[in-house]
């Protein structure tokens, strides 16, 4: 996570008593949309004993709708709104039974391949695959005699929509589902021309702004109760029960939100070092679209406070640090040694002292639950991040443009994302029933590929959202100006090549996920989920640094603060 859209400038600064004046270059970040007072003033109704045996009573009627369903596509179609409307995870084994059932049954399938039934068998694939069965390639009976996709299929739109979605869960060698996203895409873009059906078209534009499988849940779920409600098949007891259990589930993440915001407060760091980005909504929102569950509380928490100190730290060596300081804090990390403290310049010091007892804090929290001994394994993600940093700057200061390849390389490492997701890993753990293992402790150690292509995603999401803005200001060239420095391309081919590495990454990212992963499927989900969660965030520029043109404050809104109204 990188920096936010603001007006460079350089100002002079004394750190301490008797120093010489030091020249620095301040990013001037604006002051923080959502402040400590009015994070703290968060209040929901959808809490207590009336609310939550309303919902009870709800979910058991939603049971039932699920029990007396017997066609497959029926099935398929309620998993799919169950998930889409964010509370599939209150019926996990009824969706687990359904899935099961429908990928042994042979009859069903052999019906829809007989009839050319597109919808369906797109739909079949995408849930089956997202839930990690072994699904075999069922899109060349849609193909004529030349090997193209039927043309009759254009006027199928709810075959093409639903085409379009699965074929985002590809994986490297899959051609033919990149032939069908570039199909459906193309006929979905001239539908939209026609708009004969307003929800339809609705859906259409929805899909092709960001396709399902790249949408953070909650966001998802938010947009999707809103889609539902205008559907001529709406069943309003499903409709009631996701209504009711958005507003309940908000009232927790205000709590969390409240929570991390006096967790802030007590730093002291929004004063002691005010050239620090104050972000706590924004950082919340990273833990939010990672983990929205109820039961995810703790993580939440802990994990926004690990985005707000990566966060800080980045302003530290991307913002102000001078180059000999910088240095003194990369040995004193290096080290793991408090004493080291005496080296460094005041605003160093509560900044080292305050991330050195973070992070032993939770190691030690993390021997207590699970006795497991995980420092080591910290320390070595901090001191990796904080070389990445350092590099940066000797680029800056040397003035070197890396390669294409070499930033690609070294930057999903920079963005902090790899640090996230070791602790989100701790975080997620439970030593009953998910406990930490010493194989997922040497995957994350070796940078296994579910903690690099997710990581390397969040990167170049950012760098669309925010690089023009940073290299205005003095920073490093980013993807897309080492890009059209290389090959002399055009800002906006250089644009289309990294949207095409992210594409890239998210098949190999799909391919981790299915391939004999050595990670928990809570995990799994997660990881993935951060990739998501960068899409959205940078979806309309620097969604982690300010807000743009409204729209952060607005989804923000949305998700933490306005209950969706009842009739």
């Amino acid at each position: 996570m990188t920096s936010n859209t603001s007006n460079s400038s350089v100002t002079k600064k004394k750190t301490q008593p008797g120093d010489q004046t030091i020249v620095r270059r301040s990013a001037n970040y604006k002051p923080p949309v959502w402040k400590y007072d009015y994070l703290q003033s968060l209040t929901s109704t959808y809490a207590g004993e009336s609310y939550e045996k309303w919902a009870a009573k709800l979910k058991e009627d939603v049971k039932m709708m699920i029990e007396k369903l017997e066609e497959p596509l029926e099935k398929l179609e309620l998993v799919d709104s169950l998930q889409r409307l964010g509370v599939s995870h209150h019926f996990e084994a009824e969706i687990k039974r359904i899935l099961e059932s429908i990928h042994i049954d042979i009859d069903h399938k052999m019906n829809w391949r007989n009839k050319g039934y597109l919808y369906a068998i797109a739909l079949e694939f995408r849930l089956l695959r997202q839930h990690r069965y072994n699904v075999p390639k069922v899109f060349s009976n849609f193909k004529d005699k030349f090997g193209q996709f039927k043309e009759s299929l254009s006027e199928d739109i709810k075959g093409l929509l639903s085409l379009y979605e699965s074929s985002y869960l590809l994986m490297e060698g899959e051609s033919i589902l990149e032939e069908a996203r570039d199909f459906a895409t193309k006929h979905l873009k001239e539908y939209l021309k026609k708009r004969t059906d307003p929800n339809l078209a609705m859906l259409v534009s929805h899909a092709l702004e960001l396709p399902l499988h790249w949408t953070m849940p909650r966001m998802e779920a938010r947009w999707f109760i809103d889609a539902y409600e205008r559907r001529s098949d709406m069943n309003p007891t499903l409709l009631e029960f996701a209504k009711l259990d958005f507003n309940m589930v908000q009232a927790i993440h205000q709590e969390d939100l409240k929570h991390v915001s006096r967790w802030w407060e007590s730093t002291r760091w929004r004063e002691r070092l005010p050239f620090m980005r104050d972000r706590v909504m924004e950082n919340y929102l990273w833990s939010l679209g990672e983990a929205y569950e109820p039961q995810f509380q703790y993580y939440r928490r802990m994990e926004t406070r690990i985005n707000i100190l990566t966060t800080c730290l980045d302003d530290v060596y991307d913002a102000y640090g001078t180059l000999d300081e910088l240095e003194l804090f990369t040995d004193a990390v290096d080290r793991w040694d408090v004493n080291a403290v005496e080296h460094l310049p005041d605003y160093m010091k509560i900044c080292f002292l305050g991330y050195y007892n973070w992070i032993n804090e939770m190691a030690y929290d993390t021997l207590k639950e699970h006795g497991i001994h995980i420092l080591p394994y910290l320390k070595r993600k901090w001191q990796d991040l904080i070389h990445s940093y350092l590099k940066e700057v000797n680029w800056a200061h040397s003035g070197e443009i890396p390669t294409m390849e070499e930033y690609v390389n070294h930057a999903w490492t920079s963005v902090a994302a790899p640090v996230m997701l070791t602790h989100a890993y701790l975080l997620s753990t439970n030593p009953l029933s998910n406990p930490i293992t010493q194989e997922e402790l040497d995957s994350l150690e070796n940078y296994h590929d579910l903690i690099k292509w997710p990581s390397l995603i969040v990167r170049l999401s950012d760098d669309l959202g925010t690089s023009w803005d940073e290299v205005e200001r003095g920073d490093n060239p980013k993807s897309i100006q080492i890009y059209m420095h290389e090959t002399g391309a055009s800002a906006e081919d250089a644009r289309d090549h990294v949207k095409h590495l992210i594409s890239e990454a998210w098949k190999k990212l799909n391919e981790a996920q299915l391939v004999d992963s050595p990670f928990n499927r809570i995990f799994v989900e997660i990881a993935t989920n951060l990739a998501r969660v960068s899409q959205f965030i940078y979806q309309h520029g620097d969604g982690h640094g300010h807000d743009v043109g409204g729209k952060n404050k607005e989804r923000a809104s949305l998700l933490l603060v306005e209950p969706i109204p009842f009739p």
